[in-house]
């Protein structure tokens, strides 16, 4: 996974091959074959070739990650078959990525799909207590194979192993796994930077890896909390 694969994927129409790809830059396009199968959000099928069936997610998924994917009352589904399969989320930008034995951790509202040999797990987010006072979780989908992700307007991906990066957590949509991760809070610039209340914070990242953030503030929950 790196930032060359991030950014070709993000610009490329469907190539012979490929199992994801950007059909239009508000469309996914999945190359379903039997035997991988495929997790998406329930009710992002636009259209479908072939024989592609979908099924409720395993409840062993449910339990772990399909409330923070799909927020509360959410579902995913299982989609199997062979045909091609073409997803979207409320005219959101697509941006596929592809894993090889990697982690990254997402804001589960912006996960669209997986593959379903990915491991999705619920695990604690180091380093940002000061953000909320107590725990702070997130997705983190790790192994081998294509994710894709949801973006209010065109995502841009920044390298931190030169220097700090500092973000909007509500633009924030997905980071590698094991970055270096701290908070800042801003109290004098809080009029000016951010849109919450007085105040305004910053997530910092550091570490060989990158940070995917989207030209929009989501004012929704961007990290499960637990007290």
């Amino acid at each position: 996974m790196d930032l060359q694969t991030l950014n070709a994927q993000q610009h490329t129409a469907g190539t012979a091959g490929v199992r994801m790809s950007v059909h239009s830059s508000k469309t996914l396009k999945v190359t379903m074959v039997t035997g991988q199968d495929l997790y998406a959000k329930a009710g992002s099928m636009i259209a479908y070739d072939g024989y592609v069936q979908f099924d409720g997610a395993p409840g062993t998924l449910r339990r772990h990650a399909e409330e923070m994917v799909t927020g509360e009352g959410g579902r995913l589904m299982l989609c199997r078959g062979d045909g091609e399969l073409y997803l979207a989320d409320y005219g959101g930008d697509v941006l596929v990525l592809h894993l090889n034995n990697e982690a990254i951790s997402v804001n589960g509202p912006t996960l669209l799909a997986c593959d379903a040999a990915l491991e999705l797990r619920i695990e604690p987010v180091k380093g940002l207590a000061k953000l909320s006072g107590s725990g702070l979780t997130n997705l983190v989908v790790r192994g081998t194979g294509w994710v894709a992700l949801v973006s209010r307007g065109m995502p841009i991906s920044l390298d931190c192993a030169e220097r700090e990066t500092y973000v909007d957590p509500d633009a924030l949509i997905a980071w590698t796994d094991g970055l270096d991760m701290k908070a800042k809070r801003s109290l004098k610039a809080g009029a000016l930077i951010g849109r919450g209340s007085g105040e305004a914070f910053q997530v910092g990242f550091k570490g060989q890896g990158f940070v995917v953030v989207q030209p929009s503030e989501d004012t929704g929950d961007r990290f499960k909390i637990r007290g």
